[in-house]
């Protein structure tokens, strides 16, 4: 283990004692209580016409926590309709699914202090890399296909995500859709999670398997409807047999044909998508940030460990608390980047941080560690790594009649993990607590 390894994890298990400190006692006094969640029933589901397919679309200026503050709450009828959503099949068609929310009286309203007229740190670089930076390359094979880097997958159209169960995936919604229209690469969507592979010869058992996981999406989908594989099958016979034949002297002598698992992605086709209408909503020209996500159900389980969601009402009014999170980030191919840091500014549906960054990272879950409602036989919390955002990624918002840059994260209100967990369960029974 190299020595930017140890310290990383020397520095991320101190961070761990004092969050756990800190949030232990902004528990006590009340600001950080599990929120009770509505229940969301289906009312009514139609056929709708099949989308078009488009390319993405710059979405500009978004309404970001200023715009936000000078909108009306949603009323409960309003917020049935931002909690419809949208299904993407994998044949193309989709539907429209009308919902009820129950027990919404039920959830706690957070109050957020209003923001200054200049709040500290809005006048930043306009970077999605702020200063030195402070992102951390994954590069040991052992823990990059471990718990939690492990749950932190790869979109072929490029963006990131994170198991939320074993066959679910959240990820942000403008990584499939573009707000008018679903984009071209979410006709045949597929998810990378990274696992150890055999590293072998291609003629040894498990090698073809090997070699076809390394391509990309892309060039596995064409394989799997023929092209190339049929016209280099003859070759390929020839060649194994040729190397089948070489190799039973050099793996008895020399070992030349020993084993070793490195990490890779393996690909996996999204059966459904489903999007909430909130995030085809428009705030006069502007995009509404608050839904942008989406929920992605594999045709396969990914047998890897998940992160459950959580909902945090304030993330500031724990001190030192960070929020954390991985991606694929455009400029490490195919490495897991984490970072870790605080939040700037939050609003009931929005967080503002610094988190390093870049494209390639949209779309990642952003955690914290959560207590859990209950204690253990001894009297101690327990302590969770809990999904409570997603990473919208670099926007450009209005604050104060000017455009200011931020990194900015979808927070999952009670309402959103409600609608969420209705998406994964399909019953809403089971979605009652946060």
């Amino acid at each position: 283990m190299d020595c930017s390894l140890l310290t990383l994890l020397q520095w991320v298990a101190v961070l761990a004692v004092a969050v756990s400190g800190a949030m232990d006692d902004a528990a006590d006094n009340g600001h950080l209580r599990w929120a009770d969640a509505p229940l969301v029933v289906d009312r009514q589901t139609v056929q709708l016409q099949n989308p078009n397919f488009s390319n993405p679309r710059d979405p500009g200026t978004v309404c970001g926590i200023e715009c936000q503050r000078n909108l009306p709450e949603p009323g409960p009828a309003e917020l049935e309709q931002l909690l419809s959503y949208e299904t993407l099949f994998e044949n193309g068609t989709r539907t429209l699914t009308q919902v009820a929310l129950q027990g919404l009286q039920n959830v706690r309203n957070i109050t957020f202090p209003a923001a200054a007229s200049s709040p500290v740190g809005l006048n930043r670089r306009k970077r999605q890399v702020y200063g030195m930076d402070g992102r951390f390359v994954i590069t040991d094979k052992h823990f990059v296909t471990s718990y939690p880097f492990s749950a932190s997958v790869k979109l072929s159209t490029g963006c990131s995500g994170i198991l939320v169960s074993p066959k679910h995936v959240l990820t942000a919604a403008h990584c499939v859709h573009n707000g008018q229209d679903y984009l071209k690469g979410s006709r045949r969507l597929q998810v990378g999670v990274m696992k150890l592979r055999s590293k072998r010869g291609s003629g040894e058992r498990g090698g073809k398997k090997s070699r076809r996981r390394e391509m990309g999406p892309e060039a596995q989908d064409l394989r799997e409807h023929g092209g190339e594989k049929r016209k280099r099958k003859k070759e390929r016979k020839e060649k194994n047999r040729a190397r089948r034949s070489a190799g039973i002297g050099q793996s008895t002598s020399g070992g030349e044909h020993k084993e070793s698992k490195q990490p890779g992605l393996r690909w996996t086709r999204v059966k459904q998508t489903y999007i909430p209408k909130g995030w085809t909503k428009e705030v006069g020209n502007e995009l509404a940030l608050d839904y942008d996500y989406a929920l992605l159900e594999l045709k396969r389980a990914a047998q890897m460990k998940h992160m459950d969601l959580g909902v945090l009402p304030l993330v500031k009014k724990a001190s030192a608390a960070r929020v954390h999170f991985s991606g694929y980030d455009d400029d490490y191919p195919g490495k897991v980047v984490y970072r870790f840091c605080s939040i700037s500014e939050e609003s009931k549906d929005l967080m503002y941080q610094y988190c390093d960054a870049q494209q390639g990272s949209s779309g990642a879950g952003v955690y914290v560690r959560l207590s859990e409602p209950a204690r253990s036989m001894a009297g101690k919390r327990k302590w969770r790594r809990k999904v409570i955002a997603i990473f919208s990624g670099h926007k450009w918002v209005d604050v104060n009649g000017k455009q200011r840059d931020y990194n900015v994260a979808v927070r999952i209100t009670p309402a959103k993990f409600a609608q969420i967990c209705h998406w994964i369960h399909g019953d809403s029974k089971k979605c009652n607590l946060a």
